[in-house]
């Protein structure tokens, strides 16, 4: 068995990261954003270290799908899965988003998210490490890849969730509304109060009616430096298991 860190998540879930497939507070956010359900039927598109089924999985949920691409992202979280005993939640499936027929059935999923790479194909410098570049840009997959595929698992009024970068949302926003996801509801991100956000969350719903809901914005940080009074209830059992 390859040797993984553990990182542990509360409510007695671990992740294996790596150097390179790990996670950041946007995954952390997406997962919270995304208010999975009991009856939820779930994917987590470019799943990477599986953060975001883990986290679901301090809940109650259906079935949940992790699509990756990297042979080596798979074997993490195939690990991870086997050791929180989660093999009968968590299908996960070494794919390319862009080849799911047959591997989930169209039209079955309530809720599909994914955390895409923030830098549009050709723009930024491209990083040298494979994984950096296929997680950074935009090399792998597009925003219609995700929004053609989300559209095909989803069922009528299923939703859509995902995080990006401020300057993308508009790009977003277009794309989803080609494939008839309608973003309903947005939110977002700020360091500290009096910054400039520097994510977006984004809700669209297939078939959906127009009509967008802004969410008070998400402050990570307090005046002090530590964690604002909303990001301390998103880690709140991780927070109490570690005093």
């Amino acid at each position: 068995m390859e040797e993984f860190k553990k990182e542990y998540l509360g409510s007695g879930i671990t992740a294996l990261v790596s150097k390179e497939h790990t996670f950041g507070t946007d995954a952390v956010l997406l997962a919270d954003f995304a208010k999975v359900k009991k009856s939820d039927k779930c994917c987590d598109l470019g799943t990477g270290c599986g953060i975001i089924p883990l986290l679901w999985c301090k809940g109650e949920t259906g079935r949940i799908y992790a699509v990756e691409i990297s042979e080596k992202a798979v074997n993490q979280l195939t690990q991870a899965a086997e050791l929180n005993s989660l093999g009968d939640r968590i299908e996960i499936i070494h794919s390319d988003l862009n080849d799911l027929k047959g591997k989930i059935e169209y039209g079955s999923l309530t809720l599909v998210t994914m955390n895409p790479p923030y830098t549009a194909n050709g723009a930024g410098i491209m990083s040298s490490a494979g994984a950096d570049r296929i997680a950074r840009h935009e090399t792998l997959c597009t925003f219609d890849d995700i929004c053609l595929c989300a559209s095909k698992l989803l069922n009528f009024s299923g939703r859509l969730c995902v995080c990006i970068r401020p300057e993308r949302m508009c790009e977003m926003f277009s794309v989803m509304q080609k494939y008839g996801i309608e973003p309903k509801r947005i939110k977002f991100v700020t360091k500290r109060h009096g910054l400039s956000p520097w994510l977006v969350l984004i809700e669209g719903r297939r078939g959906g009616k127009s009509g967008l809901t802004a969410e008070p914005e998400l402050q990570v940080y307090d005046e002090t430096g530590g964690y604002s009074p909303e990001m301390k209830e998103i880690y709140k059992d991780y927070l109490l298991e570690q005093r």
